[in-house]
């Protein structure tokens, strides 16, 4: 019952990983390629906390 108001952390993490994902196509569409590399690195990263949680719901 209280679980219902207990917000998923998958769910935040993605938004933050959609977002970062935006930043870097922008990034990459400006030309700015080290921004861009940042970005996607940064995102990757997100991914990869994003599985572990998925892993461990499961």
């Amino acid at each position: 019952m209280f679980g219902l108001f207990k917000r998923d952390p998958i769910k935040k993490l993605r938004k933050i990983y959609d977002q970062k994902l935006e930043q870097a196509m922008l990034a990459q569409r400006k030309g700015d390629m080290r921004l861009f590399a940042d970005l996607t690195d940064e995102s990757e990263a997100l991914w990869q906390q994003i599985e572990q949680l998925q892993q461990q719901q499961s």
